[in-house]
């Protein structure tokens, strides 16, 4: 029986603890009002727009969005769309072009104050001449070893104003630069698993939930949290996987799918689903895995005949679980149970289940974000083959299926095209020095810190020596730097080596706070745009009309980068002598051309632009790694030998301590549960995303942290024994610290955590006291406290969530959250301006 839609958000309201938001809005109700709107039909025009958390309707009057409302086709709008009004109207819009007093009247010689938000106000020709005038100089007095022009991230959504495109395509025409490989959100996952399953499977299409209702019998959840994540999309959420979780609780309910959660928390997606938890010692998942698989092996559980025709390198693994490799331990339950906490019977138990029972294992992005976070990954994907049920319908690995409603079946559909980021044919860049001097022109996205304060230090990095380039000068558009990376203050030890930072952004974020040259760019709802409609699912087109006009004195990434080419003259290239309309229709009638050929008939644009949006048929089910288990041949893996790589012998070949020819169990350089430096700091600090907002956007809206936020601040998660043991009470303030920083948080206490784990979700604004290394932070941004450190020598990537912090009650008088609002403006004698 398929539950309504009633029962489920009432199941999630009541299921979700701490982890409560207001329930998910019904469709066609209201999501916002604006002051002065009636919140029903009235004067005004309605237009249509799309965000990373859902479609919507504007309504329009005099100039000014009023009220929104879910686009009816999404049948569980999130909360977060409450906040999109404020995204408009925030008091941290960043209005017009500023420069840092400081490196105004110093240039590069300022970079010890960068962070003291003293802004004053320049027209947009002197500051984008500014910006000109530093790429030539960095270009002339260095090379292109000293520009760093960075963004990965998420961006708003729109594929004609890709603000990433839009820089890249502008930055490519004038020079080469120092760029970033990988990305914070899965830097460790898509660097292993292509030498285990053949590709960075992060980011792949998983078996369709319909198959998976229909044939799994065991579904594990390993640090995955879909309840929670599947809020937003990397483009306009469709939230349509929500429909298969109503099917998924009824299962539960009626004992036909055995579902697990094995994280240290109870989570959102367990607590709706009501299912079990399998609870585990964080950062000790590899040794949980470990004991499974000693199970497995030790009493024939495990698939010799699928081993054999589509794996390589289990006898070198094995000797490692028997303990005939160097350290001569076996990996037993009982080996394993002192290190995860998991009774040894237990782990024995799991491992039978698994074997008897069709079973799909699902694993979420946190776990790899960790020191040595490559090794579960790689580990997961070995109890898969052992279990012999990759490419079986509802068995297998999947690591995706908390991402972009992963797992709703492919329309089969092509999306538009978006703006070009590469230079036209045959053109080169108006300076062609490619000379790097010797350092790479390419850096691990999270080592660029490590760039400025270890310059022409080499590493290793999947195979490969990097020598890291000590750019001078940054350049950031749509990219939330101060949000991502982790160590606030060693950050800020870094950028005092820096000469000019510029940031391009419609929000005041610390990125732009420290940075010397900020550009405002409109929002996603202050120009013409088009976007995907699914990520995955490919269920149609939208357009992103413009609801208002740019605020203040606002541009489009289209414009700010035309102007800043006209600079070399190169603006007609950079547009294709085409305006902003003509490259969205261009773009839609590519797409439609494309898909008339596969037989997807689409309107004319006019008529699609009048609509606002073209829907797409469902797609058919969809087995992973199907093919592969079909014919290992033909469909071989993208691994070395086109099989799973149990054990990998290029891996091996590298040599790397941290990262051996097979998963093994390594000790953290910090681990709560008796761990190392548990004694001084014994709280492990969870940095998860949020189910507030979508990374740090939105964070802004005051309407969505009326929602969440204790006494003004991000709230940190604990334990009621955590908290009694240290006199903290629910809404209490809490300096939250270790040694690499501090912060304020307000108390919120939850029998989800166990002892010994809190959380602050990721994306929280960062607000110091001060410039200062070591400043309060007054918000509650956990990467103040987070550790900074590669995952291994072969992915280099973030281990934000290996981390250790000590609670105390915060004593004396609070200072003010510093993390909202504009800068300083002053003048150029430094006196601030009336109003500041």
């Amino acid at each position: 029986m398929k539950i309504s839609r009633r029962r489920f958000m009432g199941g999630i309201a009541a299921s979700l603890g701490s982890f409560a938001i207001p329930p998910l809005l019904r469709n066609g109700n209201v999501v916002r009002a604006a002051q002065g709107g009636s919140g029903d039909a009235g004067p005004g025009r309605w237009r249509f727009s799309g965000a990373h958390w859902g479609a919507f309707r504007a309504r329009v009057v005099a100039g000014r969005v009023v009220e929104i409302k879910p686009f009816e086709f999404d049948k569980h709008p999130t909360p977060i769309l409450d906040g999109t009004l404020d995204v408009l109207y925030s008091a941290s819009r960043v209005r017009y072009p500023m420069v840092r007093l400081d490196w105004y009247r110093k240039r590069g010689q300022s970079g010890g104050l960068r962070g003291d938000n003293r802004f004053i106000r320049v027209g947009w020709d002197e500051a984008l001449d500014l910006v000109y005038s530093e790429v030539e100089r960095v270009q002339k007095d260095y090379g292109p070893w000293a520009l760093h022009v960075g963004n990965v991230g998420w961006r708003s959504v729109g594929l004609m104003h890709s603000c990433g495109n839009h820089m890249l395509r502008a930055m490519g025409m004038h020079s080469y630069s120092v760029g970033t490989a990988g990305d914070y959100s899965t830097g460790a996952g898509q660097t292993i698993l292509p030498y285990v399953l053949g590709s960075t499977e992060v980011y792949s299409q998983g078996t369709s939930w319909d198959i998976i209702l229909k044939e799994t019998q065991v579904l594990v959840f390993w640090a995955s949290d879909p309840i929670k994540n599947l809020q937003v999309g990397w483009n306009t959420e469709t939230h349509e996987a929500y429909a298969y979780f109503e099917q998924l609780k009824q299962k539960v309910a009626n004992n036909e799918i055995q579902v697990i959660c094995v994280d240290p928390v109870k989570s959102k997606t367990r607590n709706y689903l009501e299912c079990e938890q399998q609870y585990v010692n964080p950062l000790t998942d590899v040794a949980f895995m470990l004991g499974i698989a000693h199970t497995l092996w030790k009493e024939g559980l495990h698939d010799k005949k699928f081993l054999e025709t589509y794996a390589v390198g289990f006898d070198e693994f094995t000797a490692y679980l028997d303990g005939k490799t160097e350290d001569k331990i076996e990996r037993t339950p009982e080996w394993a149970e002192s290190i995860c906490g998991v009774p040894a019977a237990r782990i024995r138990e799991l491992a039978r289940l698994m074997a008897a029972h069709r079973t799909q294992l699902m694993f979420g992005w946190a776990i790899q974000r960790q020191q040595h976070g490559e090794q579960p990954y790689w580990m997961g994907a070995i109890l898969a083959a052992m279990l012999g049920q990759i490419g079986l319908p509802g068995g297998g690995i999947s690591f995706s299926h908390h991402y972009s409603s992963v797992g709703v079946s492919s329309s089969g559909a092509s999306m538009p095209g978006a703006f070009p980021l590469n230079l036209d044919t045959g053109r080169t860049p108006r300076h062609e020095n490619s000379d790097y001097q010797g350092y790479s022109a390419v850096v691990p996205v999270s080592r660029v810190i490590d760039a400025l304060l270890e310059p022409g230090k080499e590493i290793n990095f999947n195979g490969h020596k990097v020598k890291l380039p000590p750019y001078k000068v940054a350049l950031f558009s749509g990219c939330n730097q101060w949000h991502r990376q982790q160590d606030r203050n060693r950050m800020k030890a870094a950028y005092q080596k820096l000469e000019t930072v510029v940031a391009i952004d419609y929000n005041w974020t610390a990125t732009c706070r420290f940075a010397d040259i900020v550009l405002p760019a409109c929002t996603p709802y202050e120009r013409n745009d088009i976007d995907a409609y699914g990520s995955y699912s490919n269920r149609g087109v939208i357009a992103m009309h413009k609801l208002v006009d740019p605020l203040y004195h606002s541009r489009s990434d289209f414009d700010i980068w035309t102007d800043f080419c006209k600079r070399m003259q190169r603006n007609v290239e950079y547009t294709r002598n085409m305006s902003e309309m003509q490259w969205v229709e261009s773009l839609y009638e590519d797409c439609r051309k494309e898909n008339a050929g596969k037989g997807y008939a689409m309107p004319p644009f006019a008529e699609f632009w009048e609509t606002g949006y073209v829907l797409f048929p469902e797609g058919q089910p969809w087995v992973r790694h199907a093919d592969f288990r079909e014919d290992p041949e033909v469909n071989a893996l993208g691994t070395p030998s086109g099989f799973i790589e149990i054990y990998s012998r290029k891996i091996a070949g590298f040599g790397y301590r941290d990262c051996k020819g097979h998963p093994v169990w390594m000790e953290k350089a910090e681990r709560s549960h008796n761990g190392p430096h548990s004694d001084k700091y014994p709280l492990w600090l969870q940095s998860a995303h949020p189910d507030t907002r979508l990374h740090s956007q939105t964070c802004e809206s005051p309407t969505r942290r009326a929602t969440y936020t204790i006494q003004g601040r991000e709230p940190v998660y604990l334990s009621p024994e955590d908290a009694k043991r240290r006199g903290i009470r629910h809404g209490d303030l809490v300096r939250v610290f270790n040694g690499r920083g501090q912060l304020l948080a307000g108390a919120s206490i939850s029998a989800n955590f166990p002892p010994g784990v809190v959380r602050i979700q990721e994306g929280a604004w960062y607000g110091p006291t001060g410039p200062e290394i070591g400043a309060l932070d007054t918000y509650g941004d956990p990467n103040t406290l987070t550790l900074d450190i590669g995952t291994s020598e072969l992915a280099q990537a973030p281990s934000a969530n290996t981390c250790l912090v000590e609670i105390e009650l915060f004593q004396g008088a609070a200072p003010a959250v510093t993390a909202f609002g504009g800068p300083i403006e002053v003048d150029i004698g430094g006196k601030v301006l009336a109003g500041h």
